[in-house]
This record gives C-alpha cells, structure tokens and sequence, in this order.
C-alpha cells in the first residue's frame, strides 16, 4: 500500500532534504577540525582505524539483518553489496593497523573504549532491527555520502601536514563512494515508499545515521564530547 500521506515524495526529494539540512545544520567533523589546525597525529590515526574495527563488526551483522527482513529486489542487492564492500575492506583494514604498529587482531580489540566509539554500532544496529526499508536505505545511502567524502578530505589535510602517514592508510581512505552503489540505495529507498514507508521517518533516521557519524569521527579525534578541537 502506498503512503497516501505524501504520495509524490521520492527518495530524490528526500535526499534533497537531507543535503540542505546538512549545509544548515552541519554535524561537523571534529578529525577535520583537528587536521585544520595541525593536530592530527600518529595516535588519532590508531583510534581511527580501531573505531573503524568497531564498525565493521556492527555493520556486518545489521546487513545480514536487514536482508533477512527485506530479501527481495533491490533491496537484498543493496545490502548484499554492502555486507561485500565491508568483508572486503577487512583484509585492508588490518594492513593499516601493521603499518600503524597496533598490535593483534584490531577487529577483535575494544579499543577505543568510549561511548562515542560505539554510537555508530548502535544507531546501525538499531536501524537493522526496527528500522523500516526506506528508513535503513536512506540512512546508508546518508552514510556513503558523508563517510567517505570526510575520509577524502581527511586523507587530504594530513597529506599537507608533516606527518608520516602508512601508504596502506592513505589507500584505504582515500576513496569516494562508489556511484552504482549510492544509486542503488536510492532505489530501494524509492521501492520503500511506494510499499508505503513514511517518509519523515525515513529522514529521522538518516539524520540520527549522520550525527553517529559525527561521533565516529570524534571518537577517531579523541575529543571528548563538549570540548573544543
């Protein structure tokens, strides 16, 4: 049944939404800041990739979880693909931690050990469980656009800085979001309102998706919540 709430609402629309608030309202990006400023150093690359760790795990299990709620087209293509693009950042992800002296296996480690290293696991997880098909889809599809565009520019600021960083993070990090893939989400958040999915909460969910981000990047800082960079 179609949502005769907002019948002429597409996922464009929605995305549209989101972009403008994101201009009016930025979460930031505290790693950045830091950067800007010069005071990124070799430990902020650690919590970096540990935080990343962390998501990984959590991200795995909520993919898994969405397909097993929503297994038809195109939304098992989307989470299926994003469940690979994870898996297969694993390997690269452990090269930076050797290349950053961090010892073991950084996906089984708990470090960074604070709340906001965790906030992302929560909301995605949370989302995967209870989440409706637009609402998750949109809050991915906000998820590419504003994680790997501030790994970009992240990966940029410290190429200027005097820093010594591992050419293995430089590669992992460096990289947009692919474009099949963002378009993809669109799509199955477009297939979620036309099986009826509210709209308003599609974009709730996407903005809570963004402001975990902020916290990832925070916790990668190691800046305490409230304190200036």
């Amino acid at each position: 049944m179609v949502n005769s709430s907002s019948p002429s609402v597409t996922a464009v629309d929605l995305a549209e939404r989101l972009r403008e608030r994101r201009e009016k309202e930025p979460v930031g990006n505290v790693l950045l800041e830091a950067a800007a400023k010069g005071r990124v150093t070799e430990e902020s690359l650690r919590r970096l990739i540990g935080t990343e760790a962390h998501c990984h795990t959590a991200e795995l299990v909520a993919y898994g979880t969405a397909l097993a709620r929503f297994p038809h087209r195109p939304a098992a293509d989307l989470f299926i693909q994003l469940a690979r693009l994870v898996y297969d950042a694993q390997p690269k992800l452990q090269a930076c931690a050797r290349a950053l002296g961090m010892e073991g296996d950084v996906l089984a480690d708990r470090w960074p050990t604070e709340h906001a290293a965790y906030a992302f696991n929560g909301t995605i997880s949370w989302l995967a469980s209870q989440g409706a098909q637009a609402a998750f889809a949109l809050a991915s599809y906000t998820d590419m656009q504003v994680y790997f565009s501030g790994c970009v520019e992240a990966m940029r600021r410290v190429r200027e800085s005097p820093l010594d960083v591992p050419r293995e993070l430089l590669d992992y990090y460096d990289d947009e979001a692919p474009d099949a893939l963002t378009r993809l989400a669109l799509d199955v958040v477009q297939d979620g309102l036309d099986r009826g999915d509210d709209p308003e909460d599609a974009v709730f969910c996407a903005r809570l998706m963004e402001e975990s981000i902020g916290h990832f990047w925070r916790a990668a800082a190691g800046t305490p919540e409230g304190s200036d960079v």
